[in-house]
Formats: structure tokens, sequence, C-alpha cells
């Protein structure tokens, strides 16, 4: 065994002194400094040495003060003068001094530098309060920024928080590249592991007034998300209120467990069940994405809760004329129920909040005047609706495709039938499951590639009253997926135009600046799957109700959003104003929301002819081909979820 010496216990002392950090070699340093400056003064003053000129003896107090300006500037020594004893102990204290100074230099600058390089992990603690706090990381975090940016345009002090396991400089490049500068919201990312309650401790997680989770791109997703759940709602150190968390789900099969860690405290919005909802609706509805778009985006109209009781006292249907700017939807009644669409005769009662669509929350306000009185020659009797068996033809494949067919069942009358033309053989396994709990349709599943034209030739497009084209995003990178869906669409437009056949067409894309490449081919809808999940969950971080709102609009059995032939409520031809065509739907215990024009449908500036929440007093004429804009409820049953395979 070695034999530790004193030089050996000096060493590993001086070592540990180093490792100690900035702070302690600063202090060090100061030590050396002080003793310097007292052994040289105490030794002066001991030999009754003093500079040149100088009659009485220096004290020690005008020594040390000597000894420390030479310390700190070599060049105060250039004008001594003295016996040699005194300049050498003068060039010793200046010579220390150097070593010292320069030492310190070096050790601030490295400090310095360690410090910047801990900042630029982004592993310090986060002082705010009533912070947005979004945990992890993916494509839709630019669009969830943007959205709540815009939503808290009126906040100076908003602040969006970003913990993710990525590097801080990393994410805050992109931000800035696909978002921009934002006016009034401040962005801060820190770099850590969502679920870990550690690194959730950094972002001051229990100070917020929102948390948004967002799932991974890849992995098991949604594991992911209930275990960063578990690490919020098992925090030892977690407030005793409940938190307001909004998190997305891609599988429905894991909502139950979801709801179970969530504790009642996290909104979950599904994926795969929500797109296959938006896709069914707006294959049966023209523009009916438009719609969805604009409500869901904060830079058009959206759904607002007005705590005002003006209202009180007055019916639904009597209130639905109240508002010139904005459109009376439902009310969020005073023990908590959302109830979209109630009765007409139902009357607001104190503490009953109005549900309305507006421009913005400060624009809400009843009309000045009362509304006009409606001529009953411009509202047209209801004509008898029917249902006959209908034909949807299914052109891809993914995730969300068993579900579209699922749905599609509560809304196509008995003997409908579906057709599965796709290049992947998962499909026929994926129906299989389905296909038990069908009753109103059957189900055909083709195994070809939908980017050939003999292939969609042979198909007898005429024969279909719906076209769905989905991406093959479950086995193909994004911009090939899109790519294929293009081939697709351009090659669906230029049958429909030699066969002078229009069918409606509604395609998914993955990437929203495809989504702008695809206009050349005049679909009528396009779905793009993260955009619209982005704009869930930033409406539900600005309001946790809205969780309950979608889950209707998106519910066949509930209050939906549904394009009706405008003819089919009021004379076309004329001039009309919406407070005719709310009066009209009001007939049918609907809600008129705003109208579809038609000839505007490719034009992007007119937001492809949809006109929401239009200014009810402001004369419009409709035609037959126009369509107005409604909430509704067809009263079809919903099949149900099937069981798990």
């Amino acid at each position: 065994m070695r034999k530790i010496t004193i030089l050996d216990r000096l060493r590993y002392r001086f070592d540990n002194i180093m490792a100690r950090g900035t702070i302690a070699l600063i202090g060090w340093l100061f030590i050396a400094s002080i003793l310097l400056i007292a052994v040289a003064s105490v030794a002066l003053v001991l030999l009754g040495e003093r500079p040149a000129g100088q009659v009485d003896p220096p004290t020690f107090a005008e020594i040390a003060w000597m000894s420390l300006l030479r310390t700190l500037d070599p060049g105060t020594m250039g004008g001594d003068q003295g016996s040699p004893l005194f300049l050498g102990v003068m060039l010793a204290v200046t010579s220390g001094g150097i070593f010292l100074v320069s030492t310190l230099i070096g050790v601030i600058n490295t400090g310095l530098d360690r410090r910047l390089d801990e900042l630029r992990k982004g592993r310090s603690f986060v002082v705010e309060k009533g912070h947005i706090v979004i945990l992890g990381w993916s494509s839709q975090i630019f669009t969830v920024i943007s959205e709540l940016a815009m939503a808290n345009d009126h906040d100076k002090n908003t602040c969006v928080v970003i913990l993710a396991d990525v590097d801080k400089v990393e994410m805050e490049d992109q931000i800035r590249a696909q978002v921009g500068r934002l006016a009034r919201t401040r962005i801060v990312c820190r770099t850590g592991s969502p679920i870990s309650m550690q690194d959730l401790e950094i972002v001051n997680l229990h100070a917020a007034r929102v948390i948004i989770i967002l799932a991974p791109e890849d992995g098991d997703a949604d594991s992911q998300v209930i275990k960063t759940i578990l690490a919020i709602t098992n925090n030892s150190q977690r407030h005793a209120e409940p938190y307001h968390i909004v998190a997305e789900l891609r599988d429905p099969k894991n909502l139950r467990v979801a709801q179970m860690v969530g504790r009642g405290e996290a909104q979950f919005v599904q994926i795969t069940d929500l797109i296959s909802r938006i896709i069914v609706q707006t294959s049966r509805s023209t523009g009916l994405s438009v719609v969805y778009l604009e409500l869901l985006d904060y830079a058009g109209s959206e759904i607002y809760f007005w705590p005002d009781e003006s209202l009180a006292g007055r019916s639904f249907g009597d209130a639905l004329m109240a508002f010139e700017d904005s459109v009376l939807i439902g009310v969020f009644s005073a023990d908590g129920q959302v109830l979209l669409r109630p009765p007409m005769d139902r009357l607001i009662a104190p503490g009953d909040q109005p549900i309305v669509i507006a421009e913005d929350e400060r624009a809400i306000r009843l009309a000045a005047s009362p509304p006009p009185a409606i001529p009953d020659a411009y509202l047209v009797s209801p004509p008898p609706r029917q249902r006959s068996p209908e034909r949807t033809l299914i052109l891809g494949w993914n995730g969300h495709g068993p579900l579209v067919i699922h749905r599609l069942e509560g809304y196509v009358a008995p003997g409908s039938h579906v057709d599965v033309v796709a290049s992947t053989p998962v499909a026929a396994q994926d129906i299989g499951r389905y296909c038990a709990v069908l009753k109103n349709q059957t189900v055909a599943v083709q195994e070809d590639d939908a980017t050939d034209r003999d292939v969609l030739d042979a198909l007898d497009l005429p024969s279909y009253h719906h076209v769905v084209v989905l991406s093959y995003s479950d086995t193909l990178d994004p911009q090939t997926a899109d790519a294929r869906t293009l081939i697709t669409l351009l090659h669906l437009r230029d049958i429909a135009d030699r066969l002078d056949h229009p069918f409606s067409i509604v395609s998914e894309m993955l990437d929203i600046r495809n989504r702008d490449l695809a206009r050349v081919t005049r679909v009528d809808d396009f779905i793009v799957s993260d955009r619209l999940m982005s704009l869930m969950l930033a409406q539900i971080a600005q309001n946790r109700h809205m969780t309950e709102i979608f889950g209707e609009l998106f519910d066949p059995t509930g209050s939906e959003i549904q394009m009706r032939p405008a003819r089919d409520y009021v004379r076309t031809d004329v001039p009309l104003t919406f407070y005719t065509l709310t009066a009209a739907a009001r007939r049918r215990g609907e809600v008129a929301i705003g109208y579809w024009v038609r000839e505007d449908a490719q034009r992007d500036e007119r937001n492809h002819g949809v006109y929401l929440n239009p200014h009810k007093s402001r004369p419009i004429v409709l035609t037959d081909a126009d369509q107005i804009i409604v909430l509704t409820s067809d009263q079809w049953v919903d099949p149900g979820e099937p069981e798990p395979a």
C-alpha cells in the first residue's frame, strides 16, 4: 500500500478546493491577496522603510493601501523611489498582484463560460406564475404556440414555457423560424424529460394555469403521455387545487386508463377518433372543413363563453336575434352543463352563460336596436327529408380508416356500401373487427394502387356519392405520403372534369404546405390532421369546457354542424339578411351560424365561400346552389364502440 505523504495530502486538499467552483476560487484568491498585502505591509513597518522624500514613517494602513494599489495596477510602481529594500518589497507585491489578478480574470472568464453553458442547457428554474406549460415536442407545437399567442394578444404578460427532451437552443431556433417574433407572448424553453418529477420542477409546474401535453411523433406515444400525467398528479409537491391538463391521445383504447391517471384533472383530445369523425362529416357536407378551421383558429370567429346576464329571462329562441355581430349557439348552465342548441322555449336563467360565436371575446355585445320583422314570404316550408342508400369510396389507408367506416354507420341509410382501395394488405385486417357491428352498410376491400389511373378508371367513380382519400401516414413519411395523395387527387379531378359528373372529394394531408400545393386539384375539403389537433389543444387550453362542446359537435347523436341547401330554408335570388336565415333555421329548432356561396368555393381570399358569423343586417343574395350552415341533429343512432380485438 502506498504511503501517503504530506505533499499528497496538500495536493488532495488543493484539488478539493479547485473543484468547489468559481466562487470558491475567487474567495481563495481574495484571501491570498490579503495575505500578500498584509505580509508586505508588516515587513515594511517593522523595518521602518519608507518612500523617498517622506520624513515620518508610514503607518500600516498607508503601506497596506500602497501595496493594494500596486497589486491591482502594476503601473503604479513606476514612480516609486526609496531604498533598495523598499523597492524590492514593492516589486514582490506587484509581481504577486500580477499573478493573482491574471488568475482571477481567468477564473471569472471560465466561470462565465461555464454559466453560459448551463444556461444553454436550459436547466435553470423558471420564475413565472400563471404561465402556460407545454410538455413534449412535436411538429404540432408551432401551431399551438401561434394560437395561444393570438388568444392572449390582449395580455402583455403571457408566457409559454416548454419542457422537452430537446436541446434548448435547437428549440428556440425552430420556434423562431416557424413561428416568428411574437409581440406580447414570451417563449421560455427548458431541456428535460416530461416524465421526470425532478425535471418538471424546473418549469414551476405548480404555478402554471394550464399544462399542455404533446404526444411524441415516434415510439409508444400514448404511454409517454400517460407517464407524464402520472408524474404531475402523483407529485408530492403538487398543490391541492385541480390542475388544468390538456393532453392528446392517439389510440382510443388508451382513453380509459388515461382518465384513471388523470383523476378528472385532464381533458383528452383523441386524435384518431376525432379525425375520423371530422372526415366523415366533411365527406357529407362540402366546405365543412373550412368551417371547422374557422371555429378552431383564433384568426377568425371562434366559440366563447360570455359571462353576462343581459339575456336572463329571455327564451333561447328569442335570444338568437339579440346579437348583431355574434351568433348564440348554446348555454353554459349555472349547474355546469354545456347545452348546445337547447329547446327554443328554454328560458335563460340567472347564472347561465351564453355560448356564442364571435370574432373576439371583447366584441360580444347585444345589438343596439331590436331585430327587424321577418316577412313570412321569405321563409320556405321544409321539404320532407328522405334517406337513400349511399356509396362511399375510400382510397388509401391508415389508422383512421376503420373508424371512418365505423362512424359512417351513424349517418348512412340501410343498404349503403363502402369500397376500400388501398395498396396495403392491412386494410382487410383492420376492417374485420368493425364489420361485425355494421348494420347499415357493407364493406369490400380491393388491394390496388390508387395512384394508378387505370385502377381509378375501372372503379366507376360516378356511382359513388362520396370519395375519401386517406394518407398512407402509417407506412410512409409525410412528404412521400402527401405526394401519393396529390397524384390521386389530380387523377380524380381530371376524371370528374372529363365525365362532367362532380362528386365530393375529401382528402387527408399531413403537411400544411402540401395542402396549399394541392389547391390546383380543386378538392372540396382538405383535412390536415396535425393542424386540427393543434387548434383543438389550444382551444381547450383556453377553456376546459371546450372538450364538451367538441364532443357534441362531432357526435352524430348530438348537435353537429351541417350544410343544408339554402333553397330549403328561404327564397333565393332575392335580397335577404342573416336575420332571415336565423329565423328560418329557428323554425326547425336549428341555429344558423353562417352560409356558403358555391361561386366562391375555389377563392382563397373569400375563405372558399364560407361566411361564418356574418353581420346579421348585411344584405345577401343566395342562389339555389348555395347552402346555409346550421347547428342541427339528424337523430341517427351512433353504433357505439366496437369491442377491442
